[in-house]
């Protein structure tokens, strides 16, 4: 089983003017959210460890859950907010972005917590910003310590300087993640943040333990296959992710 450990928050587009204000278009996400959705569609047993808010925004994602067969014995729940992420577009196409996070149900998640991972679980994921605010920072390293030398850890920087802008703060957190982690997936943009200048193989010679054991021909097809669903996702507005039979 997977397990899918991070942020779950609403991406709220602004889609025009009305008479009195905005109209405003609400999508489930956040990046690690949308990894174990992705993981459900193609059809892999998958739960999600973080927090959600008792709101009604945080019904919306429990709602998905059940929908899209995520495994909910992980979630933590509490009375903190839902983060919200509202993304606007200027006349001329380029986007701004205003996050509204402190407090939220997703950082909230205590180390107790740890308890509800099923005993099954043999691969986690973690992404993004929960692994550089507290408490729920500390929370998923007691469980990246409790599970590296015996489990699958796979980890997406997604660095948010809107979130955390000391970029120190997330480069620490990738250099004590490194040993820790057998999958690396990191972008151009957050490399250059976090390491301005430097090649990118460079890091990538000191990054691959996990693959290393990987053809040629099966990393190539991973890839491939990996590139047709970021094609489809890409070609929708938020993370709707594509279903295993749309991908051949």
């Amino acid at each position: 089983m997977f397990v899918v450990c991070g942020e779950a928050l609403m991406d709220v587009f602004a889609s025009g003017t009305t008479p009195s204000g905005l109209a405003l278009d609400g999508r489930i996400g956040g990046s690690p959210f949308n990894v174990a959705l992705g993981l459900a569609r193609l059809a892999q047993p998958v739960a999600f460890f973080g927090g959600l808010s008792t709101d009604f925004l945080g019904d919306r994602f429990r709602q998905s859950l059940a929908a899209e067969g995520i495994d909910p014995r992980c979630v933590f729940e509490s009375s903190a907010r839902t983060t919200v992420s509202f993304v606007g577009v200027d006349a001329h196409g380029v986007p701004s972005y205003a996050f509204y996070g402190e407090g939220g149900a997703d950082r909230v998640v205590p180390p107790a917590a740890l308890d509800r991972i099923p005993a099954e679980a043999r691969a986690f994921h973690f992404g993004s910003f929960t692994m550089v605010v507290e408490p729920v920072a500390g929370t998923q390293r007691a469980l990246i310590e409790r599970e590296h030398g015996r489990s699958l850890i796979s980890w997406d920087p997604n660095v948010r300087l809107n979130v955390e802008p000391d970029t120190a703060r997330w480069r620490d957190t990738l250099e004590w993640m490194l040993p820790r982690t057998h999958v690396l997936k990191v972008s151009d943009e957050d490399l250059h943040l976090l390491y301005p200048g430097t090649d990118p193989a460079v890091l990538a010679a000191r990054s691959i333990d996990g693959v290393r054991g990987l053809t040629s021909a099966s990393l190539g097809e991973a890839l491939a296959f990996a590139g047709r669903a970021a094609a489809i996702t890409c070609s929708r507005r938020g993370a709707d992710l594509p279903r295993r039979a749309e991908l051949g």
